[in-house]
């Protein structure tokens, strides 16, 4: 039976959760939805949490390397796909393996659903 992958979209624009929303929900996924830090972090400490995380790290309501690394001690083991303005993970180097960066562009979303694919391929992969 093929597993159904759950991903929170987390970013303060609406229209970029959306748009992320409906092309991933095309490619099969199951999507939910964070504005801010504090959903953010509800999802990790009080729900079943997710399979993998996309995330704009400059949410309100918490400070961006205090949020990824509450997250990584919580699920130490979950893909996390930046996807922020800038590229520059110089401060995010070494917060874990499974984080990968995304630039976010006009092509980004694009880029976004192949990065995706990939983590959902190498998780099959490894089971």
């Amino acid at each position: 039976m093929k597993k159904e992958w759950t991903i929170l979209i987390a970013d303060r624009n609406p229209n970029v959760r959306g748009l992320l929303k409906r092309e991933l929900e095309k490619e099969g996924y199951l999507i939910k939805m964070a504005r801010n830090g504090r959903e953010v972090l509800e999802w990790a400490y009080h729900h079943k949490f997710v399979d993998l995380l996309i995330l704009d790290p400059d949410l309100p309501g918490v400070e961006e390397l205090s949020l990824i690394q509450k997250l990584k001690d919580r699920i130490p083991a979950l893909p996390t796909v930046i996807h922020a303005l800038q590229s520059d993970d110089s401060q995010l180097s070494g917060v874990s393996d499974s984080v990968v960066f995304v630039e976010k562009s006009g092509t980004s979303i694009e880029y976004v659903k192949q990065v995706v694919a990939d983590i959902v391929c190498k998780s099959i992969q490894n089971v």
